[in-house]
């Protein structure tokens, strides 16, 4: 299976939508790092993701924003 890494932030209410879908459908197996609260993930996100934006998916090093685009990859490929 991908690695699978979740960029949220604190405040942002897609970031939220999603971590509850993720507790919804029991979904362990996604890391969760918070921008807000670790600068190196911050970093991370920006140079590998090109922007600041969350909530971010990483699926092996690939971004991919939109908490409707990420809620949708979860409920196809994670179990």
């Amino acid at each position: 299976m991908e690695k699978l890494t979740l960029y949220v932030g604190t405040y942002c209410p897609f970031c939220k939508k999603v971590e509850h879908f993720m507790e919804q459908e029991n979904i362990t197996s996604v890391e969760i790092k918070n921008i807000d609260e670790d600068a190196d993930a911050r970093e991370y996100l920006v140079e590998k993701g090109g922007k600041k934006q969350v909530p971010c998916l990483f699926i092996s090093d690939k971004p991919l924003y939109e908490s409707l685009d990420i809620i949708k990859y979860l409920k196809e490929n994670v179990k």
